[in-house]
């Protein structure tokens, strides 16, 4: 947000803690520290539909040899080339998935569904839009089981309560998405310790989990839940955001 590192609560601008005016120099931290992916939101995107921080996004892919995928603000095929040709491995599709599975199944189409996420953000199982400040009036797992349909590579479940909370994920909304649906589909929101990991490492079939606050506040070594994973069958895949 505004090129700073920040951690929101529960998706709120106003309970925003800025971490750092440098992102391309945490970016590297984690990508040392073993992470598997970075997880990238441009929250001013996500608010506003603009994307104002893709000197940011830019300069973190190259700072970086894992892979990166962003979101936030990701409504046209406009705003997917400048995310691409920025360097970002993935995109993120929010708001405009819930608004239009067509527009899903032509990004799909035109970059492969390997490039194209869609985020559900949802609280009490209903999706929310525009940044966490609108209700789409859609259950999670309906609209998890149409983007699928769409293309959609990969689908990342946040769990709109938990996120920035540091109380745990939703791991029963995050169980029925992930029965829902064939594709990779990722755990985000509420991750606050390696054993929080650990216990959706034993979810069958789940790709990976994205890991933020917990990791700003020094409540997981990603150094260590790294070693742990590389020791581990299969290997949930981490990562920081």
């Amino acid at each position: 947000m505004s090129g700073e590192v920040v951690r929101l609560r529960q998706g709120k601008a106003d309970q925003k803690t800025v971490y750092s005016s440098d992102p391309a120099a945490f970016a590297r931290q984690w990508d040392e520290e073993g992470g598997d992916y970075l997880h990238l939101v441009d929250l001013d995107a996500a608010f506003t539909g603009e994307q104002r921080n893709l000197h940011s996004v830019r300069a973190i892919c190259d700072a970086v040899d894992m892979p990166v995928e962003l979101g936030g603000g990701i409504r046209s095929e406009a705003a997917v080339r400048r995310a691409l040709d920025a360097g970002v491995d993935r995109v993120i599709i929010g708001t405009r998935a819930a608004e239009s599975l067509d527009f899903v199944r032509d990004m799909a189409r035109e970059f492969g569904t390997a490039r194209i996420a869609v985020g559900i953000d949802a609280k009490n199982g209903i999706v929310a839009v525009k940044g966490w400040t609108e209700s789409a009036g859609l259950s999670a797992l309906d609209l998890a089981r149409q983007v699928e349909d769409a293309g959609a590579g990969t689908i990342i479940y946040t769990d709109i309560a938990t996120d920035g909370m540091l109380q745990g994920p939703n791991f029963v909304e995050t169980q029925r998405v992930l029965s829902s649906v064939q594709c990779q589909v990722v755990a985000s929101g509420g991750v606050s310790s390696a054993e929080d990991v650990h216990r959706l490492a034993e979810m069958t079939g789940l790709y990976g989990c994205i890991i933020g606050k917990a990791l700003y506040d020094g409540k997981i070594n990603l150094r260590e839940l790294a070693a742990w994973k590389a020791k581990a069958e299969g290997g949930l895949g981490v990562a920081p955001s």
